[in-house]
């Protein structure tokens, strides 16, 4: 049997509830590694991404010769390496003659290999090449705007899982609410053509405009780069109905007899039980339903003369019986 090890101290117990699987989860980090052999161009952009996530993420700057993530048996060498460093995002880059400046973007579910998407970097431009003011730079650990322009991301396979991937590696932690004043980069995205998207990181400058909302100028600050799709791995359906699954203690009960709609908004159905409005007390007597009482009264009395002239006759009738 397998023994199993228990942390011995408090801090190893912290570090094990840190890494344990919560309903809520923190910011995923980077893993950011080096293949057999780089060119200075590749080295730039891992440095610029890792710059981009410095708050969420590690480098490896050591070179790795086992790592092959399209070939079987050559994830396991990345999998060791997500699960000692939590990482569950990895960017690998390898540079050869056939795939030169080639960049490999991942997610791992469980630590391991969930999905795969390889691109060629091309016309990259560094953050040092652009002159800007350094006030409006962008800050370390901001939420960013992303602009995803073109029908490619909508209808194209490899440029919808394209923009998944990106997503998931520049979102940083989901949050509900967000401070205007603290959104300072935006990160567009524009394809180009089927298999090649210009990618920009701009500074967000907010002007005034006269009215609440404030006018908005994008100021590029780099990197820039041109991604050029070339091979992607989407998940199994059996993989990814299982990483899509939500704890019950975060499913919303269902509210009967409401239903959202997205210009009005909440809308609700109230059923009104059937009123009986005869046998309601009114708060006024009409005119009307004192006639009808005295035309009753009038002929309870007849009935009750009627009544009493029978009863007579019938006691006259037995007086003259008797006698």
């Amino acid at each position: 049997m397998l023994h199993i090890k228990t942390p011995k101290s408090m801090r190893a117990k912290r570090a094990l509830e840190k890494r344990a699987p919560k309903l809520v989860e923190y910011g995923k980090k980077t893993l950011i590694l080096h293949g057999t052999k780089t060119s200075n161009v590749l080295n730039s952009v891992l440095t610029e991404i890792y710059h981009l996530k410095k708050d969420n993420a590690v480098k490896y700057s050591r070179r790795n010769d086992n790592i092959r993530p399209f070939e079987s048996g050559g994830e396991t060498s990345l999998e060791f390496y997500s699960l000692k460093t939590d990482c569950s995002l990895f960017v690998f880059g390898s540079h050869s003659k056939k795939r030169p400046d080639n960049l490999v973007i991942g997610r791992t579910y469980d630590h391991h290999i969930y999905d795969l998407v390889e691109v060629g970097v091309e016309n990259f431009k560094s953050m040092a090449s652009y002159s800007y003011d350094k006030k409006i730079a962008p800050l370390i650990g901001s939420k960013p705007f992303f602009a995803f322009i073109g029908e490619g991301f909508e209808n194209v396979e490899e440029l919808k899982h394209l923009k998944e991937v990106l997503l998931d590696l520049f979102r940083g932690q989901v949050v509900k609410n967000l401070n205007l004043a603290g959104l300072d980069r935006v990160f567009v995205c524009t394809a180009v053509s089927s298999k090649k998207v210009l990618f920009t990181h701009c500074a967000l400058r907010l002007k005034k405009s006269g009215t609440i909302v404030p006018r908005m100028e994008l100021v590029e600050v780099g990197p820039s780069m041109d991604l050029v799709v070339r091979r992607h791995r989407v998940p199994d359906e059996s993989l990814k109905k299982e990483a899509m699954k939500i704890a019950p203690e975060l499913i919303k009960k269902k509210e009967k007899n409401v239903s959202k709609d997205a210009i009005v908004g909440k809308i609700g159905k109230i059923y009104v039980p059937d009123q009986e409005v005869g046998n309601a007390s009114l708060p006024y007597k009409p005119k009307g339903v004192k006639r009808e009482r005295r035309e009753a009264k009038a002929a309870k009395g007849e009935d009750n003369s009627n009544k009493h002239a029978e009863k007579k006759l019938r006691k006259q009738q037995d007086d003259d019986v008797s006698a």
